[in-house]
């Protein structure tokens, strides 16, 4: 069996995994090596040729290819290796890494730390259980952007598109600039399941209708898609049948949502959050497998990837430091608790035993609101405290605590109603 040795291990060549690599160098990790599946790096980037990247971190506006590409080429200097068109297999609790590829068959990257940054993929019309038969014509969001973005080859003419997530009105607008027809995209909520600037930006200013509190209750073909059926949902998210509508259309796509990638972390057996469906992580983004880190958007479904970034920098220092021998040791747990309106707090956990540190918890809300605030209490006591003019689902929330005043053993974020 061939054999490599590391002291990091990086699973995942996309934004979060370039990071992280990056930062466990900086961090003086001697060896870090990238583990990709796919034959480059740059992971789902590549394929995202719209601009929008890039405003937080570096202050300008990037495309998808040219964000990645900075951390490429800054990583690839800094001396990170990559084994490229290699897929893992397997990931053993003292961080080794068992994966495979053409030049050296079965692999054996024997690794002091692992960081998991695999991404996402997206849910399919499997998971949705649409009716209708199974025509050509129904694409996956993300499966339709490759093939208009990397692979020059047009899915359709007229386009209903399923779900408000971000991929999806990205596509309404590529679709648009590619001479197709966008009839409408479909919600089911009644709020928007992406960013506030993509509605404005790819649907708004380009005239495309947006549904609300709608769905697709059928799809009509049986060669090619030849139109769908839209329904209006009721409180209880059920479609009321006799407010159906036929949009006649060639092409159905859906973004109905992105799952983590996390067949190799369940098979680790590290712990894993039934809410985010990835793995639970401290503020190092340390997973229950002392050695195993986790970042991007295998722990949590972002919706910027500057905020992938910079959670996948903490991965890639933490990890380093643990090859390294220099991460604090843990004298005490204190759990994150979702309060009201929060769905879910990352990290999960806050390791103390080092010095008093800022830790900034990441959260989605359940239900959009306007005019908030933010609190975050532990012991009775309020530890962090800001507002918000709104919230919504769509859009990743934070709050900062202080590990120093962490008296109790667990903190609750909640989000209220001002006044």
């Amino acid at each position: 069996m061939y054999q490599i040795k590391c002291d990091v291990a990086v699973i995942g060549g996309g934004p979060a995994g370039l990071a992280a690599a990056d930062a466990a160098k900086q961090e003086g990790a001697e060896k870090v090596l990238i583990i990709e599946r796919d034959t480059a790096l740059g992971g789902i980037l590549q394929q995202c040729v719209h601009p929008g990247f890039g405003l937080t971190r570096f202050k300008e506006e990037l495309t998808g290819p040219e964000y990645a590409g900075r951390f490429m080429e800054k990583a690839l200097a800094d001396g990170v290796e990559t084994l490229l068109d290699t897929m893992v297999l397997e990931i053993m609790p003292d961080a080794t890494v068992i994966c495979t590829n053409a030049a050296h068959g079965i692999t054996e990257v024997k690794a002091k730390s692992v960081v998991l940054a695999m991404g996402c993929r997206e849910r399919t019309r499997g998971a949705i259980q649409i009716p209708g038969t199974r025509p050509a014509g129904v694409y996956t969001a993300g499966t339709a952007q490759r093939l208009v973005n990397r692979q020059n080859e047009m899915v359709g003419k007229k386009v209903v598109i399923l779900g408000s997530g971000d991929i999806g009105m990205i596509m309404a607008r590529r679709m648009t600039l590619e001479g197709a027809k966008v009839m409408a995209v479909v919600e089911m909520n009644d709020y928007l399941a992406g960013l506030t600037r993509n509605r404005v930006q790819c649907l708004e200013d380009f005239g495309i209708p947006l549904l609300l509190s709608h769905t697709v209750t059928r799809i009509v073909g049986n060669r090619r898609v030849e139109g769908v059926y839209v329904a209006q949902v009721g409180p209880d998210k059920k479609p009321i049948l006799e407010t159906e509508e036929f949009f006649e259309c060639d092409t159905l796509l859906l973004s109905v949502g992105l799952i983590p990638e996390n067949e190799l972390t369940r098979q680790a057996q590290v712990e894993m959050d039934p809410v985010t469906n990835g793995p639970k992580v401290n503020q190092y983004m340390q997973t229950s497998l002392p050695a195993v880190f986790a970042c991007g958007n295998v722990v949590h479904v972002n919706d910027l990837v500057d905020n992938v970034s910079g959670e996948s920098e903490t991965a890639g220092r933490a990890a380093a430091r643990y090859a390294l021998g220099k991460l604090p040791k843990t004298t005490r747990v204190v759990e994150c608790v979702p309060g009201n309106n929060v769905r879910y707090l990352c990290p999960q956990r806050i390791a103390l035993g080092g010095d008093a540190e800022d830790v900034t918890l990441y959260f989605r809300v359940l239900n959009p609101d306007g005019a908030v605030t933010m609190d975050a209490s532990c012991a009775n006591a309020q530890v962090a405290h800001r507002t918000a003019a709104r919230v919504s689902p769509g859009e990743m929330e934070h709050i900062q605590v202080n590990t120093g005043k962490l008296l109790g053993d667990a903190v609750t974020v909640s989000v209220e109603k001002r006044g």
